[in-house]
């Protein structure tokens, strides 16, 4: 379906959208986005922006979409056409700034909007809010001024149902300020669907440095910061942990599970970006280097995991991560750990890995 400024003043009816274009009628009733079957399957979904040129900003599922003007109106609009099953983050880029989507009510912090395709799993705990909404921070924090790192962070720390085993969310900013983790595990742990357990937020300075295949950041998060949540006075219990990362954070997991076992035996690993090696970061393409990268090149060493559980999740619409995360499941299963394998409906995005946040992070717990 591809319209113009000549097919009718009522040419947006098809995605439920009375009045002509442009007028104020028609932005009184104007909700967007709205996705109608697509010939040949899939959808195609309608996105409107009011008032000067503009371009839609996908998060990593496609490249940047212009919009196209209605006649001489202020209507901007796309129709973009999305495959089955799609959740995705995106924002308006016009000029030199961002914004989110004023015509949508499901938000992801200040700038930025969630489209999902109808038939889409649904996301339950996670709750609906705009993107002007002021997220609940936790009371508890630590500033932790690292010796083995350098720097002061400040970690958040947020029992759920009276606290319990330590979940350690890396990049825990993203997970308080874009994504309402803190609301959604409440809402979880009351359900029963998991036990309770003691949120520990851990923010990023640099995920490139921390995240990639050292001992830097776990020898500091074993020796600092687990004391200091034990010493905080949350109620949390710091030897039983799961760790929760996603892309270069779900690596960072693994990579802990193997070289801690100690001190990391559970693992839910969303998008591990486990084409990693050193220095693919600065190469034009760094997922084309060899399959696994340094990740199944140490699993081949046939390390026993025995004691390890970790949930594998990745989105199905992430085409070139697929070789890589699949060789790393197949690896950790003959290495002897007991996984869990499943696939978002989405593409490289926290709004797909929210929901396997909440569910294997209780089935790391068993």
């Amino acid at each position: 379906m591809r319209l113009s400024a000549t097919d009718g003043e009522n040419a947006f009816v098809a995605f439920g959208l009375p009045g002509t274009p442009g007028t104020d009628e028609f932005w009184a009733a104007a909700g967007t986005p709205v996705s109608v079957p697509a010939d040949g399957g899939g959808w195609t979904t309608l996105f409107l922006w009011r008032g000067s040129p503009a371009s839609i900003g996908f998060e990593s599922w496609s490249e940047p979409v212009p919009l196209c003007r209605w006649g001489d109106t202020d209507c901007w609009y796309a129709e973009v056409r999305m495959p089955a099953r799609l959740r995705v983050t995106y924002q308006f880029l016009a000029g030199d700034a961002a914004h989110a989507d004023p015509f949508n009510p499901v938000g992801a912090g200040g700038d930025r909007s969630i489209a999902a395709t109808p038939d889409t799993p649904a996301q339950p705990h996670w709750p609906v809010l705009g993107a002007d909404a002021v997220l609940p921070l936790p009371h508890n924090r630590i500033r932790w001024n690292s010796a083995r790192l350098g720097g002061r962070r400040t970690v958040r720390v947020h029992p759920v149902g009276g606290g319990g085993p330590v979940v350690l969310l890396l990049d825990g900013d993203d997970w308080l300020y874009l994504h309402p983790a803190m609301t959604a595990f409440d809402s979880a742990v009351a359900s029963g669907e998991m036990p309770a357990v003691t949120l520990v937020f851990l923010p990023s300075k640099d995920r490139e440095a921390e995240f990639g295949c050292g001992p830097a950041l776990w020898e500091a998060i074993g020796d600092e910061l687990l004391p200091l949540v034990a010493e905080s006075g949350a109620p949390a219990d710091p030897d039983r942990l799961v760790v929760a990362g996603q892309s270069l954070g779900g690596l960072s997991a693994l990579y802990a599970a193997l070289e801690f076992p100690d001190l990391v035996s559970r693992v839910a690993c969303q998008s591990g970006s486990f084409w990693w090696t050193p220095g693919a970061m600065d190469l034009p393409d760094p997922m084309g280097g060899p399959v696994g990268g340094t990740m199944a090149a140490r699993l081949r060493e046939r390390p026993d995991l025995s004691g390890l559980r970790v949930a594998f999740d990745v989105g199905e619409h992430e085409t070139r991560m697929l070789p890589h995360c699949e060789l790393a499941e197949s690896l950790v299963r003959q290495s002897g750990a007991t996984i869990r394998v499943s696939r978002s409906a989405a593409g490289h995005d926290r709004a797909g890995w929210r929901h396997a946040l909440l569910r294997d992070v209780a089935w790391a717990l068993g």
